[in-house]
């Protein structure tokens, strides 16, 4: 795959796993547009990927708001023209029992891990149909298909994310749009730590190593349908 010229949209930039695919697919020569709601972060990314020679555009958004997903969409087309990669890793999480779970939290991270998503996907496939390498990719989690305490509407979110993605995945899989949902377990970011504070670190997935399935998918795109990707911990465990 030739990726001059192509165009890819990052949410959820500004750190984690969404740096590292940013930074990844810079390194492939994709021009990155990046967008989070932590601005100085996202500054320092824009930095760091125009250092390496790549053109990148910074968007300042909430993907929870029910306007981003329409925003960034005419931000991009406005600024580049095209659309060929959608990556939706913009993630919130909170760690209770369902008991005490709020009505606010369950709709935040719904709106973040499921509604943005989805919406953003509809207003992407318009132009990821124009594409020779149309392709989106969801990050998800291992609590998308396995429930842990503490982690009920979060886990209730992911499920949703995972759901649409796999209809979608069919529904634009004859279209020439690829579909993945990677789900990994316990990676080193800063959402681990907060969510899972007695895991240790030491057998923890890397971001890097989600760029990595990223850019397989993308330098290796055939014409199977790999609607979902699990990515376990080296002793074999999803995550705990």
């Amino acid at each position: 795959m030739d990726f001059k010229g192509k165009i890819a949209l990052v949410t959820g930039s500004s750190g984690g796993i969404g740096e590292c695919i940013a930074t990844r697919l810079a390194i492939q020569g994709i021009t990155v547009v990046i967008t989070g709601r932590d601005a100085e972060k996202l500054k320092l990314l824009k930095l760091k990927l125009q250092s390496m020679g790549t053109e990148t555009h910074m968007v300042v958004a909430d993907i929870s708001d029910p306007g981003t997903p329409g925003l960034l969409i005419h931000e991009t087309i406005e600024k580049f023209g095209r659309l060929d990669i959608l990556v939706n890793n913009a993630g919130y999480a909170v760690s209770k029992p369902l008991s005490m779970t709020t009505a606010e939290e369950w709709d935040s991270m719904m709106a973040t891990n499921a509604r943005g998503p989805f919406f953003l996907c509809k207003e992407a496939i318009p132009y990821l149909l124009k594409s020779d390498c149309g392709t989106i990719f969801n990050i998800s989690s291992v609590v998308g298909r396995v429930g842990y305490e503490n982690q009920a509407a979060y886990a209730a979110s992911k499920h949703a994310l995972m759901g649409f993605s796999k209809v979608l995945a069919k529904e634009v899989q004859p279209l020439g749009i690829r579909v993945h949902t990677i789900a990994p377990g316990g990676v080193a970011t800063e959402m681990a730590k907060t969510m899972r504070s007695d895991l240790g670190t030491t057998n923890l997935i890397l971001p890097e190593e989600i760029a990595d399935i990223v850019e397989f998918l993308l330098k290796f795109r055939g014409n199977a349908m790999i609607d979902n990707i699990d990515v376990r911990r080296s002793n074999g465990t999803p995550f705990a």
